[in-house]
């Protein structure tokens, strides 16, 4: 019996350990890193400005939030996100990803693009505050290869042409995954004069609910996987004792 609930372990770390259930529910993808879920109970609940639109607009955007992650070894990142209070109905996100962001300084640029079509995802995600509801805004479809390090990622959705507002809300930790340097968060808008200044300095914002995907592996290939599992326990419970 000891030996099948090994195995019955196994199995549920096996599902729960990729990360799905933190992160957005984008089939074929799994978390690398994700800053947290917003937490509405915490007093210091906040989000700064994070859209292209007519209130805030500009090439490539009127505002944007930095996120940091730290990568260990070698990732081939397949999507970035981040989860914003919207009013807006975003066709498209531009993202980024960064090396060496601090203060006043945007670092270097290490892969940035548009996602539109199937490689942009504007999904609910049954949270709300502040009269808005939370949505993830996913860019997808990427292929940049990261070596060890840290990084800081973007992803604001683009609507040009309505006036709707979006916001990424900050997060303290809950159901985070992965590393990241807290307090080291920053805001850029070209359109307010803000110039890369550390998100702290509008509030606390120890992380933004953001995140990095890699691609994951086929929902098939982890049915047989989780079944041949499943069938080890069994061979083991009708083994003779």
């Amino acid at each position: 019996m000891r030996k099948v609930a090994q195995l019955a372990l196994l199995v549920t770390l096996f599902f729960t350990g990729l990360g799905y259930a933190n992160c957005p529910n984008i089939v074929g993808y799994e978390c690398a890193f994700y800053g947290g879920d917003l937490d509405p109970n915490n007093p210091n609940t906040n989000a700064l400005p994070n859209e292209n639109d007519i209130f805030l607009h500009g090439n490539p955007y009127g505002a944007a939030t930095y996120q940091n992650f730290v990568v260990s070894g070698n990732w081939n990142v397949s999507g970035l996100f981040t989860n914003n209070f919207s009013y807006i109905l975003p066709a498209s996100a531009y993202w980024e990803i960064r090396t060496g962001v601090s203060e006043g300084n945007g670092g270097d640029l290490i892969a940035s693009g548009m996602a539109a079509g199937l490689d942009f995802e504007h999904i609910q995600t049954g949270h709300s505050d502040f009269g808005y509801d939370l949505f993830t805004d996913a860019a997808l479809g990427l292929n940049v290869n990261l070596t060890a390090g840290t990084y800081w990622l973007a992803v604001v959705p683009q609507v040009v042409n309505q006036s709707g507002r979006s916001f990424n809300s900050n997060t303290f930790g809950l159901k985070q995954i992965g590393t990241d340097v807290p307090n080291e968060q920053f805001y850029n808008s070209p359109s307010s004069g803000a110039n890369y200044i550390n998100a702290d300095n509008e509030g606390e914002f120890p992380a933004f609910s953001s995140g990095v995907l890699l691609t994951g592996p086929e929902p098939s290939s982890l049915i047989m996987l989780g079944s041949g599992l499943l069938a080890a326990a069994g061979i083991v419970r009708r083994r003779p004792r």
